[in-house]
């Protein structure tokens, strides 16, 4: 296969800003992570009984947004460019690298955090005059998290895709419609 700079809409390389407003699998993927980072608060709510927006900045939690992007992305560049294609295959191995390390290593690392936190404070005060910092427990996910994260991809990658295509075509269409 080889490399063709002309878009299905006409733009070319030539126009990069033009081209990635037009890259509605990138667009899609994003989409599906803020969703899934926005759905945290809503999880915050109705499971903890509280508002706290401070959940849209941090890692971990339910839904994984960082597994919602990549199975998001993945999903739409299969459509886009055929489950058959090496890219999509490509995109497919480094989803499940992500989704091994959120609930795998992140997630071990966070436990390992709690453990050192856990450890009196005297052993570290003796060592540097410093006040000492506990460490960020909530790095990863469990199993539960990247599963529904990585259903939640596709599931807004997908219909978004294909009912509403790129930023650039929508803001075409749009535009037609008004004048």
């Amino acid at each position: 296969m080889t490399f063709d700079p002309t878009w299905p809409s006409g733009l070319n390389a030539r126009q990069p800003l033009l081209a990635l407003l037009d890259n509605a699998v990138l667009w899609w993927g994003l989409a599906a992570c803020g969703f899934a980072q926005l759905s945290k608060l809503g999880v915050e709510l109705v499971v903890h009984r509280r508002w706290r927006p401070a959940v849209l900045a941090e890692t971990g939690g339910m839904p994984s947004s960082h597994s919602a992007l990549m199975t998001g992305t993945a999903a739409a560049l299969g459509w886009e460019r055929g489950f058959d294609d090496p890219l999509f295959a490509l995109a497919a191995s480094l989803s499940f690298i992500i989704l091994y390390d959120a609930s795998g290593v992140r997630f071990t690392a966070g436990k390992i955090a709690a453990r050192v936190n856990a450890l009196p404070g005297e052993l570290w005060s003796a060592q540097s005059g410093e006040a000492v910092v506990p460490l960020k427990e909530n790095l990863g996910h469990t199993r539960m998290e990247v599963l529904v994260g990585s259903l939640l991809g596709p599931a807004v990658a997908l219909p978004g895709l294909v009912w509403l295509g790129s930023p650039l075509a929508l803001l075409l269409r749009l535009n037609a419609l008004g004048g």
